[in-house]
């Protein structure tokens, strides 16, 4: 993995790290532009200051600049504990020979809410899964812990996994008994596993009900090349259609298929919105080409909402 020294620590960096740190800070920058300038990003790492606490923890310069008393916060202070679930499967790499596919955007995603969190001096973990679970950890807030999913994730982008399949419904319920504090659970898929299977979908959201069962909060940010997979958008001529997942493939003309996959696409598309608004989780779209703020934002309005 390809890493750099940061200047201020001496500790090397990593170039997913970089990126994360990028994306962040660009978007703290953002925010204090907008409407959503009320988020408490730039006191991250501070708390408010509460009668009996220590006086000696005040941050005096923060006083200074704020006129507002807020008292420095430890890595035992977590606040909030978040669990990053990401589908592997071998669907997450399309499109293929692309700059950026799902699994590079859900990676990336993950990589600058890890970012934020460290300085919010929340905890995070990291489950990965395709047909099983490669990888599961449990949530700590410290620089350690982040640099090793870091890694991890690294070699995800590194090692493809050819037709790989999904088995989405089995990882939650795993997940869901391996968490054993309140969480905020975060879902990176593209869903697409059970698109035409009613049994698939049931069993889904009998996992889903399960995290929500051990009092988990949930965010699913189904990812997709919107262009492509939600409008279908091919040019009028013949392809070949690949399943990325079990190689099986397909001839037709783009025109020929196009209104039986929108409809068959569109209606799974609205059953998953009602069944994830009945259990109370949210469901976000993620367009690939659409970049990080979303996600970021998504996940700060949830975390005030917890708050």
């Amino acid at each position: 993995m390809e890493s750099f020294t940061d200047q201020s620590s001496g500790q090397p960096v990593s170039n997913l790290e970089l990126l994360a740190r990028h994306v962040v800070e660009g978007f703290i920058t953002g925010l204090h532009k907008s409407p959503f300038h009320g988020f408490s990003v730039e006191f991250a790492e501070h708390r408010a200051y509460n009668a009996g606490d220590n006086v000696r923890n005040i941050d005096w310069k923060l006083f200074g600049r704020t006129e507002k008393l807020y008292t420095k916060r430890y890595e035992e202070e977590t606040n909030l504990r978040c669990q990053f679930v990401i589908d592997t499967s071998s669907s997450m790499y399309f499109p293929q020979g692309e700059k950026e596919n799902k699994l590079s955007f859900s990676v990336q995603s993950v990589a600058a809410l890890i970012y934020l969190l460290k300085r919010q001096r929340d905890a995070f973990g990291l489950s990965l899964f395709n047909d099983e679970i490669k990888l599961s950890t449990p949530a700590r807030s410290t620089t350690v812990h982040q640099q090793f999913l870091l890694s991890r994730l690294q070699e995800v982008l590194a090692a493809p996994s050819l037709h790989a399949g999904t088995n989405l419904k089995r990882s939650l319920h795993q997940i869901a008994e391996s968490i054993h504090k309140r969480s905020l659970v975060i879902v990176f898929s593209d869903l697409l596993t059970t698109i035409y299977d009613e049994t698939q979908q049931a069993a889904l959201f009998s996992a889903l009900q399960h995290l929500k069962f051990n009092k988990h909060e949930v965010i699913i940010f189904s990812v997709s090349d919107h262009a492509k997979e939600v409008e279908f958008n091919f040019e009028n001529r013949p392809y070949e259609f690949v399943d990325m997942e079990t190689g099986e493939t397909v001839k037709a003309n783009a025109s020929t298929v196009k209104e039986v996959y929108l409809t068959a696409y569109q209606a799974y598309r609205k059953m998953i919105a009602l069944k994830c608004a009945q259990y109370k989780i949210d469901l976000i779209e993620a367009d690939i080409a659409e970049g990080y703020s979303a996600i970021l934002s998504a996940y700060l309005i949830k975390r005030q909402k917890m708050n």
